[in-house]
């Protein structure tokens, strides 16, 4: 594994990303090829976490968007769930000082409702505390699904009265959950998979898309430069031709 404090050579800071957008897998596999469960590999994502977020500050990325956990992970086994809203509680509490001093502001996507009221307090409190936080915002997607986000904004937008000949991409995006947050650059994918996986539907249909074979807990530093470096080699065109996209 590369070392995790070697010097690197500076990004182009006209090339960095403004927001990226991690889908975190491979935990549990990771850990089964420690011999370890599967909490085990979930614990030491999180920790992975606190890495990554830094990593974040010194690269220059603005926005940092994880998917948590999926309105499709409540099927896991109900062991496994209690141990990660376990893991989140704790994390949360463990690392607020330090998202602090860093400039770290704390955003939720998804709906809370489903959680335990004793977690929906922490969330709303690391939030309130990180609001003038200007550094860097991180996004936990936590019980969210892009399909789901969806349906939401549609019912808000009929609660709200509002007429067929409002409707557009604007109105709707204002909807969603990142409604104060633009669309991500770049989305990140370890552990070898090559899905969406229900995030961030609406939002990433112009992301750049970026695919590793390492398990979450094995991206460091060091591989999130990759990942940038990469980023920044890619024309992107949303749909016009290069010729257009050069002028």
């Amino acid at each position: 594994m590369p070392d995790e404090k070697q010097a690197l050579a500076p990004l182009n800071p006209e090339r960095i990303p403004v927001h990226v957008a991690m889908i975190m897998d491979g935990n549990g596999r990771w850990a089964k090829q420690q011999g370890k469960p599967r909490l085990f590999g979930h614990r030491a994502g999180t920790e992975n976490l606190r890495n990554i977020i830094s990593a974040c500050v010194e690269f220059g990325v603005r926005y940092l968007t994880i998917y948590a956990f999926s309105t499709e992970n409540w099927n896991r086994p109900k062991d496994e769930v209690r141990g990660l809203l376990k893991i989140m509680s704790d994390a949360l509490e463990r690392e607020l000082p330090e998202l602090n001093r860093q400039g770290v502001r704390l955003r939720h996507f998804g709906r809370l409702e489903r959680l335990d009221q004793k977690l929906i307090k922490k969330i709303n409190l690391a939030m309130e505390q990180t609001a003038h936080n200007d550094r860097l915002d991180v996004c936990i997607a936590w019980n969210y699904g892009g399909r789901d986000e969806i349906v939401r904004a549609v019912e808000r937008i009929v609660e709200d009265g509002r007429k067929p000949g409002e409707i557009s991409e604007e109105l709707i995006s204002e909807y969603m959950f990142s409604s104060e947050v633009p669309d991500p650059d770049l989305v990140i994918r370890t552990s070898g998979e090559y899905r969406t996986s229900n995030f961030l539907v609406w939002q990433s249909v112009y992301s750049e898309w970026y695919f590793t074979q390492a398990y979450w807990p094995e991206f460091g530093r060091v591989a999130f430069y990759e990942a940038l470096v990469d980023y920044s080699k890619r024309e992107r065109r949303f749909g016009k031709t290069s010729a257009q996209i050069s002028k």
